[in-house]
């Protein structure tokens, strides 16, 4: 008895089709080539849902551009931005604003994790090492123990700075909008974003040294790095912290207290807030050297600030935070290995060494490396920002220099051309951002599509005269 066959129809033959060709796309897509399209899906569907009607308030419209950048600006957990967050957006389109910065704080990779981990699905081996690529890990055996530590430790620090800061906001602002409030200005302060919906904007608890206080402990907990968090509560297990985590801690530690005497030296008579003394004085040249450097928030216009603070900001944007964490920047550690390969080079020593410890020559390469890229990408689009924006006479140099180190750095500060930006001033601090997000390494290895090449063969060595 014969059977029937039956064969696909031309419908379920082209479908088939369809999902091959996407598969084959993808496949052929490198690690970073998938992290930085990810990332442009997550901007894009946000900047549509800030162009909803009931995602801003009344009559006050507004271009895809401008909801582009603000998207943009989340995601990439900067913080500058073009129409004013606290009475443009409505409610909804704030809490878009924060599960936008929620995402580009954590990484989209770890509410892909998240979902794997829910569903008792195994990553492959190019999920682990999109994993890798996005958190700067060394090995791939522990990703998933990094994950469980990234969502817990995410979510308990945000917990507790909104708890802290509840009191205050339900104080000025009543039980609703006092608790979300709180919320959402815990979510921007950990995720180092700089995003405020107060109505008065930072400025209103410059004479509030608690609350100042409570959101540069976020700051901080979000610019250490979960991987040096992950090292400071097992060290009463394991009695040891990684290089990478000594670094790390010297090096942000060094930068806040050096930061705050300089700010005390810069801004020795506090012209900005003579109203200030004591603790408060204290406490606010403390925020200053902890925010400026990684999130952006700002208790005092920049206006008034003396031209000293705001050369030593910039080179604190420039710095930025931990690998792997919520900053940007060219990082804390990449400095420090600068300065002990410097120290190193100084004495006459060959190796650079700290805490008992050898430094590779890729380690050293590769921060040489990234500050050069890094500067000549600042240089580049600064000067075609100067291009076009550079025609009004009052935003000189020093406005699109600022704005540029700060938008790279995901910092969020401004000495006030955000608001004025052409649409190509805003699409080149749009880029800006976005690289700053993703990386330097990530977006050069996504165009160039860079993998290992080990030549057969090796040139004759020469030197060339340097200095």
């Amino acid at each position: 008895m014969s059977r029937k066959i039956e064969l696909p129809t031309a419908a379920e033959m082209k479908k088939f089709h369809n999902q091959s060709q996407r598969r084959t796309f993808l496949s052929r897509l490198s690690m970073p080539q998938r992290l930085t399209l990810g990332f442009l899906s997550v901007i894009t569907v946000g900047a549509l849902l800030l162009m909803l009607p009931f995602s801003y308030n009344g009559d006050m419209g507004h271009s895809f551009m401008d909801a582009l950048f603000t998207a943009t600006s989340a995601a990439s957990v900067t913080g500058l931005t073009v129409v004013n967050t606290a009475t443009h957006w409505t409610i909804f389109g704030q809490i878009v604003i924060m599960c936008l910065i929620e995402i580009g704080a954590l990484g989209f990779m770890s509410f892909s994790v998240l979902l794997f981990t829910a569903t008792r699905r195994k990553m492959n081996l190019r999920d682990k090492m999109m994993v890798q690529e996005v958190y700067n890990l060394e090995s791939l055996y522990d990703t998933r123990a990094v994950f469980g530590y990234v969502i817990k430790l995410s979510i308990i620090i945000q917990i507790v700075g909104a708890i802290l800061l509840t009191p205050f906001f339900v104080h000025d602002f009543g039980i609703k909008r006092g608790l979300f409030y709180a919320v959402f200005h815990a979510v921007s302060a950990f995720g180092n974003a700089g995003f405020s919906i107060l109505p008065a904007g930072d400025m209103a608890y410059a004479n509030q040294p608690w609350i100042l206080l409570i959101i540069a402990a976020l700051i901080i907990a979000g610019s250490l790095g979960f991987l040096v968090w992950r090292d400071v509560l097992l060290y009463r297990h394991s009695h040891k912290l990684t290089l990478h985590s000594k670094l790390a801690l010297v090096m942000t530690g060094a930068l806040i207290i050096g930061c705050w005497l300089l700010f005390e030296l810069t801004e020795n008579n506090l012209a900005i807030a003579p109203h200030l003394s004591g603790f408060n004085r204290v406490a606010n040249t403390l925020f200053m050297s902890i925010s400026y450097r990684t999130a952006g928030f700002s208790q005092f216009s920049f206006s008034q600030m003396a031209p000293a603070t705001i050369l030593l900001t910039i080179m604190m944007m420039y710095i930025g935070g931990t690998p792997g964490s919520t900053a940007g920047g060219i990082k804390t550690t990449t400095l420090g290995v600068l300065l002990l390969k410097t120290h190193a080079a100084l004495r006459g020593k060959k190796d650079v060494t700290f805490a008992h410890r050898r430094l590779t020559n890729e380690n050293i390469s590769r921060s040489l490396l990234l500050i050069f890229v890094s500067l000549l990408f600042l240089g580049v689009l600064s000067f075609l920002l100067m291009l076009t924006q550079g025609t009004d006479s009052k935003y000189g140099l020093e406005y699109i220099i600022f704005e540029v180190v700060s938008a790279f750095a995901t910092a969020g500060l401004t000495l006030g051309l955000t608001p004025h930006l052409n649409i190509f001033g805003q699409c080149v601090i749009m880029l800006t951002m976005f690289i700053g997000r993703v990386g330097v390494y990530t977006v050069m290895f996504s165009i160039l599509n860079v993998h290992s090449d080990h030549a057969p063969y090796q040139y004759p060595e020469e030197s060339v005269i340097i200095g």
